[in-house]
């Protein structure tokens, strides 16, 4: 009679592959995406060039129109609120990217694979997420170029571009979720478009006292209103709060809650459509 080592684990036979850990994962596979954006240069000069393209004819075009804000240049308006709005920009081609990925099959490889759903998904938002903070940068940069300045200090101002990556983040996962239940990177594309009409019936853009008062209820409490108005007051100060009415503490906290709310309902629906694909 042979008996078995029980010191020995080889002698049980294999065992099964654990798999890599959550985030490894995640790592690996956000790795790999950002290697692909960067394989792909037109895609970042192209949605680079849009916001830039954007922001000059808000400035030069429609910036001659609006002129004052009160208390604030237009400049000094704008630029804040366009650089949160920015973060759509660059956030839909997440939904195209995970369309395209769903389609092709590397969905379904990944899948196969032992390690979680939550570490594909992870990995694909911090992809995302690192070409908005790039997206953001390079906004950032022309506002400078065009004549905005910051009026309330370095730090509020950093804490301002920190919030802005934050809320890209939080649209990146509406935006993946959008791709999933679409099907196609076209279907995607329109999806994602359905969002941009927030930002015009917003303060991203011009003041909500300017638009009709059956309009100004949903743009005051509606998420791009409440997050242009914090980054806005953290450039600017006593100046932006006069304009819009709400303090800095309200404004923050405010546009924090409706983070957390929108990465709480698209996450778990991300990743449900993910295990149902």
């Amino acid at each position: 009679m042979t008996t078995i080592s029980m010191t020995d684990p080889t002698a049980l036979g294999p065992t099964e592959n654990p798999g890599a850990g959550f985030f490894p994962a995640a790592w690996a596979i956000g790795l790999r995406t950002v290697k692909q954006f960067i394989r792909s240069p037109q895609l970042i000069v192209a949605g680079t060039a849009q916001g830039a393209l954007f922001l000059l004819i808000f400035r030069y075009v429609f910036g001659g129109a609006v002129g004052g804000t009160g208390t604030l240049s237009y400049v000094d308006f704008l630029v804040p609120g366009f650089v949160m709005t920015s973060v759509l920009f660059q956030g839909m081609g997440a939904a195209t990217g995970i369309a395209d990925d769903l389609r092709s099959g590397l969905v379904d490889r990944l899948r196969s694979l032992p390690i979680s759903l939550g570490s594909i998904i992870s990995g694909r938002i911090g992809a995302d997420t690192t070409m908005v903070t790039w997206g953001l940068a390079v906004t950032t940069a022309i506002g400078f170029l065009v004549g905005f300045r910051v009026h309330d200090g370095l730090l509020p101002a950093l804490a301002a571009f920190g919030l802005c990556v934050l809320f890209g983040m939080a649209f990146c996962w509406l935006f993946v979720a959008l791709g999933l239940l679409s099907g196609s990177p076209q279907a995607a594309q329109g999806l994602s478009f359905m969002v941009f009409p927030l930002t015009f019936v917003s303060s991203a853009y011009v003041p909500v006292g300017t638009m009709p008062g059956w309009m100004q209820a949903f743009a005051t409490h509606q998420p791009i209103t409440v997050m242009s108005n914090a980054v806005r007051i953290l450039c600017q100060g006593h100046a932006a709060e006069v304009i819009i009415g709400y303090s800095l503490r309200t404004e923050v906290l405010t546009s924090l809650a409706w983070t957390v709310g929108i990465i709480a309902v698209f996450a778990p629906l991300a990743i449900s459509r993910l295990r149902r694909s």
